[in-house]
């Protein structure tokens, strides 16, 4: 099965060509992981002047909130894209999730999806949702803002929520980790010159790789909410994961790190097919609901 959904997402890779129009793209984007077979209430939202989705399963907690940011590195992705996979992970959680339509490269460069990750959050806490009853989450370039945004709220000194979970996460856009080499053969879409073509089209002409709201990375760790990492074994960026995992250790921050060995970038958004995705949003619950508990 992992093959066939290699295949499905080169055959979308693969048609694009450099003259390709970005609504296409982002198009051909949503309509491949667009499919959700389970059932969950669909409310839009003004997140703070940010478009949003709710999405709440059975079941769910009304007081429990992820707020999630999709992945599509800073270009591609929304809320429609990534619906299923947040649907799942309401489910798994037995929360709402707020998925956020933050505003995407190249019309908008950095830092507007910190900015867009920041005004979502103060507008949950406005609603009267405390942050210990609040989780971030995010795959691929969601994954590091949203470990951006937990560095902002430091720096801001305002209320951290009560845990993140990174899936596949890209922390550092200079493409410097060894993984880049280790897994170019392994994996079948994320290259070190893709990524930095992508890097430099979310930076603009003088945007710097390693701030650390663009590459959490390199930001200072320390006091963070509880994380949970997950990443695949074939991808190129699986060290964006292990070394923020290392770090984010080494600052005392108490950090779970799960790498599913076969996998590639974001697995789990084909859980319906892939049952390590299964698997993986089941620990994304637990940990999620374990968190919640400790906080309550």
């Amino acid at each position: 099965m992992i093959d066939e959904i290699i295949d499905r997402v080169r055959g979308v890779y693969g048609s694009w060509r450099r003259d390709t129009p970005v609504a296409k793209m982002r198009a051909d984007w949503d309509a491949l992981f667009s499919s959700c077979p389970l059932a969950a209430t669909v409310e839009p939202a003004g997140a703070g002047g940010v478009d949003a989705v709710w999405l709440t399963a059975e079941h769910s907690a009304a007081d429990r909130v992820v707020l999630y940011f999709h992945g599509g590195g800073y270009k591609l992705g929304s809320t429609r894209s990534h619906r299923d996979l947040m649907t799942r992970i309401s489910a798994a959680a037995r929360c709402r999730v707020l998925g956020v339509d933050y505003r995407l490269a190249p019309e908008h460069i950095f830092p507007a999806p910190v900015e867009d990750a920041l005004a979502a959050y103060e507008w949950l806490l406005s609603r009267g949702i405390a942050a210990p009853h609040i989780a971030l989450a995010g795959d691929s370039a969601g994954g590091g803002l949203a470990a951006a945004l937990l560095l902002c709220l430091r720096k801001r000194q305002r209320p951290m929520p009560a845990a993140a979970v990174m899936l596949s996460a890209w922390t550092d856009l200079t493409a410097q980790s060894e993984s880049y080499e280790t897994r170019a053969a392994l994996d079948p879409i994320h290259q070190r010159g893709m990524i930095l073509g992508t890097a430099r089209t979310y930076l603009g002409a003088h945007g710097d790789p390693e701030n650390p709201m663009a590459s959490p990375l390199f930001g200072d760790l320390r006091g963070l909410p509880p994380l949970l990492l997950q990443v695949g074994g074939r991808e190129t960026v699986l060290d964006d994961s292990t070394r923020f995992a290392q770090k984010a250790r080494a600052a005392g921050v108490d950090v779970q790190l799960e790498i599913y060995d076969d996998m590639i970038h974001v697995f789990q958004q084909f859980a319906g097919d892939l049952p390590e995705g299964g698997r993986a949003i089941e620990s994304i619950g637990r940990f999620l609901r374990d968190a919640w508990g400790k906080s309550a």
